[in-house]
Parts: C-alpha cells; structure tokens; sequence
C-alpha cells in the first residue's frame, strides 16, 4: 500500500520547506497536510508560495490536508469563536466555518491535491436534528467550492455523536450527497468495534488514518512500537489491503518526546505493519 505521513506528527513546528525536505529523505513520497494555523498557516500566502516552489521541483507530492479544527494558532484556546466545526446552527456563523474550510481548501490553487479530511461536528456534544441540518449545508457548500479545484470531501469516523460509522453511513444515504470516507484505525477502536466500523464504511473508503490507542485515550500511537495500545494490528492490517489498490496508509501520529527521531521510527512502524 502507498505510503503518506500526516504532518500532525509535527503540528506544534512551522511547516517549513527543512521539514519537507526531512520528510522526503525518510523514504516518504506523500504528505497530508493538516491545517492548524500555528503549524501551515493556510492565511499566509507567503508561506504557501514558499511551500509549491518546493513541490514543484520536489518528487513529495500532497495526497490531502486535513481541514482546520480551529480558526487561530493555538488549539482554540483564544475563544469558542476559534472553534471550525459543520454543526453551528448560527447562519452567520456558519458562514465563517465554510469560508475558513474555502481558505484552506484554496490550497489546492499553489500546491495540488485530492482529498479535503472533514469532521462532523465535535467532541462531547449532544445529537440535535437542527446541527445534522447545518452540517448538510456546510457540506454540500463545501463539496461544491472543492469540485471547482479537483479537491473531493472526504468525511472521517470520529468518536462523537455524529461521526461513528453507522452515523456518517445513515448521514450520506439520507442527504445524497456525493461523500466518501476516511477511515481512521484509533477512532474506530474508540468507537467500540473497528471491524463494525470498517465494514459499514468500506465501500466508501478513499483514504485513511492509522494510528494506535489504548482504547480510552485518542493518543495517536504509533502502531506496533508502544506497549500502550490496543489494536488487533494483523486483521485490521487484513482488512486494509482488501481496500482498493490506491486506498494508501496515511499515518497521523503524535510525537512522542522519548523517541530520538520520529521520522525514523514512523518508517519502522510502518514496516512492521506490512510485514504482518
């Protein structure tokens, strides 16, 4: 299977064309950006101009990003206003969260790619009929300004009232929307049953997210190097390659300050998977 690495794995860095160039020497040939402002400030045309004269001369290429969770540097911590997510039901507000997703979706114009990785709501809320409305509004809004610039919605299971496996299935059947899925190995352990999970979405599934748990905590493990987590890796490696060929391994792994060099053991980690 392809081989891309989330840049969550260094999000509290700037994204920067060493750090690219770190990435590409490690034996990685993709990248999935993910847009926090404090890492790839998708605003600042400046530093977007910088990254596509890297990729332009570079064999990297961008398979996807991952939408902004929030609007400014720092985790949301300015205000709830920070916070980027389908389900406001305020129009205006509304307005605001799509046209931040448009700003980083706009990549695509300097650095092309294929895939938007989009949330449906929150952690910790509850389910309310009138933020399943304001997410199909968002949506499709979304899917529309991405279509313009090759860019397809992908939809990811999280654990939240409105993103486990059988709750995105039933959104899409319903709304008609033209969704595929990102299919996230952590969250479907948290969501309680990733072999449920996985078959309610396969037929969906474009691309995905790898990463381990310990079954409570959404810690972002890498897979098969820590004692910590909990998933089955041999059938959930399984089900995986019974994907299409071009479904690729994208691992979206937190740095773990006792690891000596993260890019070297995501290598490693990603070798134990296949080997499986």
């Amino acid at each position: 299977m392809r081989r891309v690495l989330s840049t969550y794995l260094f999000v509290d860095q700037r994204m920067t064309v060493a750090l690219l160039d770190r990435i590409l020497k490690s034996g990685i040939d993709e990248v999935e950006f993910f847009c926090a402002r404090q890492h790839l400030d998708y605003h600042n045309q400046s530093q977007i101009d910088e990254l596509r004269y890297w990729f332009r001369d570079s064999d990297l290429k961008l398979h996807s990003i991952h939408s902004p969770l929030f609007s400014d540097d720092s985790w949301g911590r300015s205000g709830p206003k920070s916070v980027v997510s389908l389900t406001e039901k305020s129009k205006a507000r509304r307005i605001e969260v799509t046209d931040e997703i448009k700003r980083a979706i706009e990549i695509a114009d300097s650095i092309p790619f294929r895939y938007l990785v989009q949330h449906i709501g929150m952690n910790e809320e509850d389910y309310d009929e009138g933020q399943v409305e304001a997410a199909f509004n968002s949506l499709d809004e979304i899917i529309v300004f991405g279509k313009q610039l090759g860019v397809e919605v992908l939809v990811e299971n999280i654990p939240n009232v409105y993103s486990s496996a059988q709750r995105l299935r039933t959104f899409v059947e319903s709304t008609h929307l033209p969704l595929s899925f990102c299919f996230d190995t952590g969250h479907a352990q948290l969501n309680g049953d990733p072999e449920q999970e996985f078959e309610l979405m396969k037929d969906r599934i474009r691309s995905t997210h790898v990463h381990d748990n310990d079954g409570e905590d959404d810690a972002h493990l890498f897979p098969l190097l820590t004692e910590r987590g909990s998933i089955d890796w041999k059938p959930m490696m399984d089900r995986l390659r019974s994907l299409p060929e071009d479904v690729p391994l994208v691992m979206e792994l937190r740095e773990d300050e006792e690891m000596e060099n993260a890019l070297v053991e995501t290598r490693r980690s990603l070798d134990l998977l296949e080997e499986l």
